[in-house]
Formats: structure tokens, sequence, C-alpha cells
């Protein structure tokens, strides 16, 4: 047994920034969606198919990550410097005058694929510092996360009377500047161990242990909810607002509201799971999202605006709040050498489901629209939850 060995305490503030910052390139593009379509001409089914382009990109990229096993082989800290000054490029690409869908598309693409290098990397920079109190560390990078996804959608609110660019422009550069941060301010960790040489099955291997399988399913569920979630949380809004006549919504700043909420949630989530387990934590999180995708189409011919904005809300903090707890299962369930392919293997799987469910939402849209559309996401907690139900008690093996 290794003894505890107490990190500095800049370290998980500069970790959280850094991620902040960089996953604003996530969502940019949604930010200013509606600008967008009407400067490049995009059909209506364009959302789908942008923040699908950015999930595939992650995707493939999480594959080539894992299958290569670069954050293991790599200082994690450079590794992840060089994904953000990548990613924020291709962002900045986005406002070239002469795009059109397919290269906004290849665009959303690349810098999806560069994320692949922050996100996970920081969670696996995160386990290399905090072998102890791991969910309270990933409460605070994945609340980071969020509010950094949410962060284009205030970009856009606060700069209303300048050119929608301004938000592309801003989180380019706040993506250098978090790579950066990065590099120069967080060493390898102390419980970072070095990849031995593998074979290329090894990412897929970690699946063999019915422990780490199932946690992994249960992050699975959730993928399948959240993304999707996040992506039309815009379209909730103005859905409601046409269908009630007098309902007006400052769409940006509520759609960041509810999904930046979260991040709030991922600590809080943190905190409570120190006291009550993580996977239970976990587990209720799962249960009361599911119970909201269900709740959903009721919610939505209420006609108490208060009511659907605190519905919206709440959905925004129990839908992510189990992402960092699931985050922590993987980590401390994988093996320690493999620990940084296993967070972006599972992360590649989990993404790969987020496509199916933005793209299912967006074909129901197309021929419907009716108030069940966002029930559909409740099957991603139904089996998340079967699947942590058949192994209750996941003990956590000895490093």
């Amino acid at each position: 047994m290794r003894s505890f060995v107490k990190p500095s305490k800049f370290v998980l503030p500069v970790i959280v920034i850094s991620q902040f910052c960089c996953t604003s390139l996530w969502f940019a593009s949604n930010g200013v969606i509606n600008d967008l379509a009407q400067e490049y001409h995009l059909p209506n089914n364009a959302l789908g198919h942008l923040t699908s382009a950015v999930q595939f990109g992650f995707i493939m990229g999480t594959l080539i990550f894992a299958v290569l096993a670069i954050a293991d082989r790599f200082a994690p800290s450079k590794v992840f410097m060089v994904s953000a000054v990548l990613g924020a490029v291709f962002n900045w690409g986005t406002i070239w005058e002469a795009n059109q869908l397919t290269s906004l598309l290849t665009l959303r693409f690349f810098t999806g694929f560069f994320l692949a290098g922050i996100y996970p990397v920081g969670m696996k920079i995160a386990a290399d510092h905090f072998e102890k109190g791991l969910g309270k560390s990933l409460g605070f990078l994945v609340g980071a996360l969020v509010i950094g996804t949410a962060f284009p959608h205030l970009l856009k609110d606060m700069t209303g009377t300048y050119p929608w660019k301004t938000v592309l422009m801003v989180t380019s550069v706040l993506a250098v500047l978090g790579g950066l941060l990065m590099v120069f301010l967080v060493p390898d960790g102390p419980y970072r161990k070095a990849a031995v040489r593998t074979p290329l099955t090894a990412c897929f291997g970690v699946f063999g242990n019915r422990h780490f399988r199932a946690v992994a399913f249960g992050y699975f569920g959730h993928m399948w909810e959240l993304y999707a979630f996040w992506a039309f949380v815009p379209v909730m809004l103005q859905k409601y607002g046409e269908a009630h006549a007098g309902a007006t919504f400052p769409i940006p700043l509520l759609s960041f509201l509810i999904i930046g909420v979260g991040g709030v949630a991922c600590v809080l989530g943190g905190y409570i799971s120190q006291v009550v387990g993580t996977q239970r934590t976990a587990g209720w999180a799962l249960f009361l999202s599911g119970l909201c995708c269900l709740a959903s189409p009721w919610v939505f011919t209420s006609g108490s605006q208060s009511l659907f904005i605190a519905f919206l809300l709440f959905w925004g903090m129990v839908v992510v709040a189990d992402s960092p707890l699931f985050s922590t299962l993987v980590a401390q369930r994988a093996p320690a050498r493999l620990q940084g392919t296993a967070l972006t293997i599972v992360n590649c799987l989990g993404f790969a489901l987020t496509i199916g469910s933005i793209q299912t939402i967006t074909a129901i849209r197309t021929h419907t629209d009716t108030n069940f559309l966002f029930v559909v996401l409740a099957l991603g907690p139904v089996l998340g939850l079967l699947a942590l139900r058949k192994h209750k008690s996941i003990p956590q093996p000895q490093r």
C-alpha cells in the first residue's frame, strides 16, 4: 500500500480553471446556432448535425488516444496543452466566411477530436494527483466541464451588441489559455504510472472485469440522456414559448443557467458521495434524471412558467450530477497502469451513444411536435440502473 501524498493546494484549482477554459469549445457553435444558420444558410436540423459532428470527432479522438494509450505513455499536461491549442484553431475556423455545412461539420469534427485530449486527459491528471477524495476532485473537474459547456450561451447573451463571431474567438482564446495554464502549472502527479507496452486490444480488455463493466454500463445509460438534454435545452425553451402565449424567455441566458447549474450539482454530488457512497449517489441521480424524462410531457403542458423553469433547472442538476461519480468508479476499478486508457475508452463508447440519442431526437422532431419527444431519453437511465442493480456493492480493488 502506498502512503498518501498530499498534492499542492494549487493543483486542483488550476486543473478546474483549465478544464473550464478548454471545454468552452464544446458548444461554441450551439451558442450561436441561429447566427450560423442565417450566415451560412443552414437547414433546420443543423443543430443536431453540428452537435453530432463534435461528438463523432470526440469518439474518434478518444478511440485513437485509447488504442495508442496516449494519456498513459506521454506527460498528460503536454497532451492537454497540444490538444487545447489545436482544438482552438479548428474552433476559430468556424468564422471563415466561405464556410458551408460540409466545412462546418468538418471543423466541428476536429474540434471534438482534440477535445479527446482535454476532457478525459483532465480526469487522468486529477486521478494522478488525488487518490483519496477522487470523487470530490472529479466533482469540481466535471463541474468545470459543465459550466464551460454552458458558457457559449452566456457569451451569446452578454455579446448581444457584438458580432456573433465574438463567441467563437473568445472560446478559442480561452482554450489556449487553459492549455498553457495546465502545462506550466501542473506537473505529473505522484500516482501516475507510465504505461507498459500493451497490445492494441488492451483498451477493451478492461471490460473483462464484471465490476468495471457494471459501472461503465451505468455511465453509458447516463450519457444517452446527458448531451441530448444539453443540446436541446434552447429548443425546449422555444417550444414552450410557442405553445404558451405570452411566455417569453431570454433563451441564451436561461440555457446557460439550466446547463451551468449542473456544475454546482457535480460539486455537491462529490461531497454527498463521501457520506453515502459514490455508487449510491450516482444511482440516485440517474434515477431522478430518468423521472424527469418521463415527467417532461406533463410539464410542457403546464401553464406556469415558474414551474417549467424550476423543472428544467432541477433536471439540469440531476442529469449530470452522476457524471463525475461514474468517472470516479471507472478510474477506481481500472488497472492502475491503464487508468487513463480506461477513462478514455469509456468516454469514447459513452459519446457514441450521445450521437444515437441526439439523432433520434432530431429525427423525431422532423415528423412530430409531440410533448413526449424527450421521453425516449429515459431509456438510458433505466438500462443504467439495471446494470448497477446487478452489482449493488462493487468492491474497490487494492492498488
